[in-house]
C-alpha cells in the first residue's frame, strides 16, 4: 500500500501525458466526420478525470498533452502544428483554458477535502486526550500519550515533559499558537519552529503546572492549526495533572 502511494502521482502524471494521445488515436479515423468541438469535449473529460485522480501537475500535463495532440491530429492542416481556420483556433484555445480551470478547481476541491479531514482528525485527537484525562488515568500516562501525539503533530525530533513552573526564560508556543521571538511573530508556517528547543506550557486554573520541551525538526513548517491543537492538548494535560498534584 505504501509503495502504491509513493508511485501513485508519477503514474497519474504519465497517464495524463499518454491518455489524451490514446483518445485522439481512437477519434482519429473519424476526424473528418467528428466535429472538433465534440473531440475537445471528450479531451476535457479526460483532463477532468486526471486532475481529480491526481494533482495540479498531472492536470496541467494532461491539459498540455490534450491541446498539443488536438492541434496536431484533429485540426486542419492535419499532422502539422498549424491551424488555419479561426473556429479551430478558438476551440484549441478554449480546450487549453478550460483544462487549466478545471485542473485548478479540482486541486482546490482536493485541498478543501484534506483540510476538512485534518480538522476532523484534530477534534478526535483532542477528544481522546480529554477522555483519558478525565478518566482518572495516571497523570504520567496522560503526559506520555500527549507527548507522543505532540511529536507526530508538530513533527518533532523529541519531546519531554518537565513539571513545575519554568526556571528560566524560554521561547514558547503561546496560547494562540503563535511563537514570539523578541516580540515579533516567528514565521513557523514558512521556516518551522525555532530551535534547538522551545516550550509548550501546560496550564490549569491560570497557573503553569509544567511544560513540554520540544525539539523541532529544523526547517519543517508547522501550520497554525496544528499549533493551536497542540495548545489544546497541553490544556487537557494541565487538567489531568493539577488534580493529581493536589492529591499528592
Amino acid at each position: 500500500m505504501n509503495s502504491f502511494r509513493r508511485y501513485r502521482n508519477p503514474v497519474i502524471v504519465i497517464t495524463g501525458l499518454v491518455l489524451p494521445l490514446a483518445i485522439v488515436a481512437i477519434v482519429l479515423p473519424f476526424r473528418s466526420s467528428f466535429a472538433d468541438p465534440a473531440s475537445a469535449l471528450v479531451l476535457v473529460a479526460v483532463i477532468v478525470a486526471v486532475a481529480v485522480a491526481g494533482n495540479r501537475g498531472a492536470g496541467f500535463v494532461a491539459t498540455v498533452s490534450a491541446t498539443v495532440w488536438f492541434d496536431f491530429f484533429l485540426t486542419r492542416p492535419y499532422e502539422r502544428f498549424a491551424i488555419t481556420h479561426r473556429p479551430d483556433i478558438e476551440t484549441t484555445v478554449s480546450l487549453f483554458v478550460v483544462g487549466l480551470v478545471v485542473t485548478e478547481l479540482a486541486a482546490r476541491n482536493r485541498r478543501h477535502r484534506e483540510i476538512a479531514t485534518e480538522e476532523s482528525d484534530y477534534v478526535v485527537l483532542i477528544h481522546r486526550i480529554s477522555e483519558l484525562a478525565v478518566s482518572g488515568a495516571p497523570a504520567s500516562l496522560v503526559v506520555e500519550d500527549a507527548g507522543r501525539e505532540l511529536s507526530a503533530l508538530l513533527s518533532l525530533r523529541a519531546c519531554r515533559y518537565e513539571s513545575g513552573p519554568p526556571t528560566r526564560p524560554a521561547i514558547q508556543i503561546e496560547s494562540d499558537g503563535h511563537v514570539l521571538i523578541a516580540g515579533a511573530v516567528w514565521a513557523v508556517d514558512v521556516v518551522g519552529l525555532p530551535g534547538p528547543e522551545l516550550e509548550l506550557p501546560v496550564r490549569s486554573g491560570g497557573q503553569t503546572q509544567g511544560r513540554f520541551v520540544l525539539k523541532p525538526t529544523p526547517g519543517h513548517p508547522v501550520t497554525l492549526e496544528r499549533r493551536v491543537v497542540a495548545v489544546a492538548i497541553a490544556d487537557q494535560v494541565g487538567a489531568a495533572v493539577r488534580p493529581q498534584l493536589r492529591s499528592a
